[in-house]
């Protein structure tokens, strides 16, 4: 218990939070330096439903990287066939894991570089450095945004719909799927989303739907008479299937079983990544930038949670999709997950009903359950009721500091010092939205010791009146007090931004 102390102080040391206050900090990112208070707080959050601009210039600008996942694959497959050919296979097993982990972050691994021919390190580098830049580009997004509720949309759903950097190609696609396939649906139908954000090739490469076959799929069929004997069904993966069901739409408790999971399983055959195998000569590009490979798929019909899908192709799975998006246990689900991140861990039930009875009704209009959100009165609560996430304190703390000139190594850096950085969840649930998951005792001491880093690099003037416009009517005795009795207005920023108010929303 005594472990806990440091978050237990901040959270014993409360105040009040006003309106205009609860709108820039619990639904947003905070105040920008710079930027005044809203004077009609909820008017000013319901207009950036229709201010949001879901592809900026920073964004709008990427680099295309289309293509180069399926590139680095190939390159990998070929280097493991020159292994396997060479007689040394704990080379190619040990060191490509070394290899990718490199590419996720702080960790060079020179020696597992080095063992690499040179086209599959260049792949290597050249993945990592496309991660890098597009994390970058997500978080100077958030910070320079008018529209900071939406951009707190947008990384709720990108965590909802995790994907990681742990599997080959993933590095190339990870930013993609944030910029569009989440970004352009985020005041859309839910349905829409689920459809892009698990149909894309991100997806499908994290959690190994690229490569699955239905048993009974012509290409099976194929393979098992030029093998001139009875093969046994193989190649089907049921790890995209079961995460849909399981954490994206119903829950882990939505009703459904082991069967339903293996049939839906068997309607996502097929769908894969472009430019993939020599089976990727028969791929159809698809809306999502993924592929849908027909030889791949299983044939027939499909029967889940009673409910029976004809035969289709790739138009069978949308179809299924579309059906879970729309089922009851998931607007429960979903309800659930909206109204904890923002109204507290434990948010109250009728919240939750008024989600999930606007979510029923409007079919998974995500703009109206945000309008229902912003308009309820339990997200008003005055105190505050949430521990800041690291990812939203590190970019509240930049929009208060002023700082917008750190390099993508520095940001990825950040980020991984404060202990989570996106698309490096541990598991396809994304990071817990419970703030016990990260409010660790050491919380407070990383964070003092970034915020006096950022500090250094950052104008230093007039802390005092931006803590005052970023916390309006919000900034407590002690707070002020401290802010005034700093010694520097270096020290004074690096104050503000590990004070209470700057840790809850």
């Amino acid at each position: 218990m005594r472990a806990n102390r440091p978050v237990r102080e901040f959270e014993e040391r409360r105040t009040p939070m006003s309106p205009a206050s609860i709108a820039l900090n619990r639904f947003g990112y905070g105040l920008a330096r710079g930027g005044s208070a809203p004077r009609d707080p909820k008017t000013w959050l319901l207009l950036q439903i229709e201010a949001f601009d879901p592809a900026p210039p920073a964004i709008a600008a990427r680099a295309e990287t289309r293509g180069r996942s399926a590139e680095m694959l190939e390159t990998l497959r070929s280097f493991r066939d020159r292994v396997r050919e060479m007689g040394e296979p704990a080379m190619a097993e040990g060191a490509m894991p070394g290899a990718m982990a490199e590419t996720g972050g702080d960790n060079p691994r020179a020696a597992a570089l080095a063992g690499l021919p040179p086209e599959y390190r260049a792949k290597v580098l050249e993945a990592r450095r496309v991660a890098i830049d597009d994390l970058a580009t997500s978080v100077n997004v958030a910070v320079a945004s008018e529209t900071p509720l939406i951009e707190r949309l947008v990384h709720f759903w990108s965590n909802h719909f995790s994907v990681s950097l742990g599997k080959p190609g993933t590095q190339f696609e990870v930013g993609p799927h944030q910029f569009t396939a989440i970004r352009p649906h985020v005041l859309g139908k839910f349905s829409d989303l689920l459809k892009a954000a698990v149909l894309h090739p991100a997806m499908l490469l994290y959690l190994d739907q690229f490569q699955s076959i239905g048993p009974e799929a012509p290409i099976q069929r194929l393979r098992a008479r030029r093998a001139n004997a009875q093969q046994r069904p193989r190649g089907l993966n049921e790890n995209l299937a079961r995460e849909i069901m399981e954490l994206h739409t119903f829950g882990v408790h939505g009703g459904y079983a082991q069967a339903d999971v293996t049939e839906f399983a068997r309607a996502l055959t097929g769908w894969t990544v472009p430019g993939i195998g020599r089976i990727g000569r028969f791929a159809v590009d698809q809306p999502s930038g993924a592929a849908f490979v027909a030889p791949a798929h299983e044939p027939g019909d499909r029967t889940i949670m009673g409910k029976r899908y004809a035969e289709g192709g790739a138009e069978q799975a949308i179809g299924i999709l579309d059906e879970l998006a729309a089922h009851p246990a998931t607007a429960r689900f979903i309800a659930i997950k909206f109204a904890r991140h923002f109204a507290g861990d434990t948010p109250p039930e009728t919240l939750v009903a008024r989600l999930e009875a606007d979510f029923r009704r409007t079919g998974g209009d995500l703009a109206s359950l945000t309008t229902t959100l912003v308009n309820s009165p339990e997200a008003w609560a005055p105190g505050p009721v949430k521990f800041r996430s690291p990812f939203e304190w590190f970019i509240a703390a930049l929009r208060l500091s002023g700082v917008n000139s750190l390099s993508p190594q520095r940001i990825a850096a950040a980020l991984n010092e404060l202990g989570q950085a996106p698309w490096r969840a541990p598991s396809p649930a994304g990071y817990d939205d419970l703030a016990a998951s990260w409010a660790a005792p050491d919380v407070i001491w990383r964070r003092a010791e970034l915020a006096e880093r950022m500090a250094q690099g950052a104008p230093s003037d007039d802390v005092l009146a931006r803590a005052t416009a970023a916390f309006p009517d919000a900034l407590s005795d002690t707070t002020r007090t401290m802010l005034t009795r700093a010694e520097s207005g270096r020290q004074a920023l690096a104050l503000l931004l590990v004070a209470p108010e700057m840790m809850r929303r």
